[in-house]
């Protein structure tokens, strides 16, 4: 199983690689390396038992691949298939899918470490492909949003990376468990890099601008996969060490209102998106034991969501609100509304009925909040105009983009099954009612409403001045 799990590893980097030397092959090379994730994924579920690897003694390597992490791969290959196939009539380079190739494998190599020196490695690996994405349109504003994430990134894992020394230092070993009996700076110092990479509270506010300007491709991978190569580390520090637990769990809540509060006012579709973003990481960390659940549910939905919002005549509701899309288009964006507002039948319901039993007392109140908020939230997209297409009229979308959505729409139907025992009246009557709550209060009050929230917190020489205000918060936090 060593050498298999290796091959894993290794795989999608050596088929980066083969689409230089094969170009025309681009396409099914790239589909392949992601359902070959798939696959493995699905090996750790059947196993069921968990996978460790230590390579190199102290200094090396350690690898964990168990179920938990089985649900954050399933989700990388389920995406990256699902953009392959978004692009697949596009005319996007073979850089381009070689580039996402490498951005996959990266995502693979976070996933699957489980030692700090490790883990900087395949983060830093996975900042330069997402890097290379963003900037693939080679637009002035495309370079800056790039090279504005690469500074952000690099700042934030420098940080890390003392943190990381200060952890060997401790103990002489790189691995997570070094937290414990570690000095209260490394701790502050190896969550702020995770926090940011993660677009976590508001150490993570570069999130929205970075990924509402990329392409729509590309804000698929870096919402449903790439945010969450830093997520996992977060929940096994917070199951391995229960000192860590009470941290990631009130960034959880901070986290989850924040970006709902941002959402609710917002009337840009992909900054919506972005900002839920920030939000629904928030459910994973709130309840670190269920999180891998909710990290699966939120990256098919927030993908097939950005892949929609590619496609939309607009990213303005106001005119989206006189546009009716094709109805077609309108149930594929009406079902992940459905799902990631929390409606019975997808997975979005048995993930939120899961993480709302989880959280501890002082979490309910802040959890339920942002939950209603979500609903007003994805109100506004359910709410928008449709109209029956011609059938003289030809469609304008490309094959590609329903197979994207059958892969990504279907995915939530089937892991639907995962938590069947949700199905109880007072499980099913609570999401009705917040929903129901919800659409009420955006029909009364958020629809006509016409607040805009400065966007001053998210300019760049703020997003460094908060680095350090949450440096100092984790520090204290750790101390007591």
């Amino acid at each position: 199983m060593t050498s298999l799990t290796l091959l894993w590893i290794a795989l999608p980097f050596l088929i980066g690689f083969l689409i230089y030397l094969l170009p025309r092959l681009d396409r099914p090379l790239a589909l392949f390396g992601a359902l070959v994730s798939v696959a493995y994924a699905a090996q750790l579920f059947i196993a069921r038992s968990p996978i460790n690897l230590r390579l190199l003694d102290h200094f090396g390597v350690s690898l964990l691949l168990d179920p938990l992490a089985g649900f954050f791969i399933l989700t990388n290959g389920l995406v990256t298939a699902a953009v392959i196939l978004y692009c697949w009539g596009s005319n996007k380079t073979p850089f381009f899918y070689a580039q996402t190739l490498i951005l996959h494998g990266s995502v693979n190599a976070a996933l699957a470490c489980t030692d700090f020196m490790s883990l900087y490695v395949a983060l830093e690996v996975l900042g330069i492909a997402t890097f290379l994405l963003i900037v693939y349109p080679r637009s002035d504003r495309a370079i800056w949003v790039g090279l504005r994430y690469l500074f952000i990134s690099n700042v934030s894992m420098l940080f890390y990376l003392v943190g990381a020394v200060l952890v060997y230092k401790a103990h002489h070993s790189f691995d997570f468990v070094g937290l414990r009996g570690a000095p209260p700076e490394a701790v502050a110092l190896i969550f702020l890099g995770l926090l940011v990479k993660g677009g976590i509270f508001v150490s993570g506010l570069w999130l929205p601008l970075t990924h509402s300007e990329s392409e729509s491709p590309v804000s698929a991978l870096m919402s449903g996969v790439v945010v969450k190569a830093a997520v996992l580390p977060l929940v096994r520090c917070a199951l391995l060490l229960e000192e860590i637990d009470p941290i990631v769990r009130t960034f959880g809540v901070g986290t989850a209102v924040l970006g709902v509060f941002y959402a609710v006012f917002e009337k840009d579709t992909k900054r919506i998106l972005a900002f839920h973003t920030v939000s629904q990481l928030g459910f994973i960390l709130a309840a670190p034991e269920v999180g891998g659940f909710y990290a699966l549910t939120h990256g098919l939905v927030k993908a097939a969501l950005f892949l929609i919002a590619g496609v939309l005549p607009s990213r303005n509701f106001k005119e989206l609100q006189t546009q009716p899309m094709p109805t077609p288009l309108w149930v594929a964006l009406a079902i992940a509304s459905f799902s990631i507002s929390g409606f019975p039948l997808l997975s979005g319901f048995g993930a939120k009925v899961l993480t709302m039993k989880s959280l501890l007392p002082w979490q309910v109140i802040g959890m339920n909040i942002a939950a209603l908020g979500t609903a007003i939230s994805f109100a506004k997209f359910i709410f928008l105009p449709h109209k029956r297409q011609d059938k003289a009229e030809p469609s304008t979308l490309p094959i590609g983009f329903w197979a994207a959505m059958l892969l990504l729409l279907g995915g939530l139907v089937v892991a639907n099954v995962v938590y069947y025992d949700a199905y109880s009246l007072e499980n099913i009557v609570k999401p009705l009612a917040t929903i129901a709550l919800g659409w009420l209060l955006y029909w009364v009050i958020f629809r006509q409403l016409a607040i805009k929230l400065p966007r001053v917190l998210e300019e760049f020489d703020h997003l460094i001045g908060f680095m350090s205000l949450s440096l100092i918060l984790l520090f204290w936090m750790a101390l007591a």
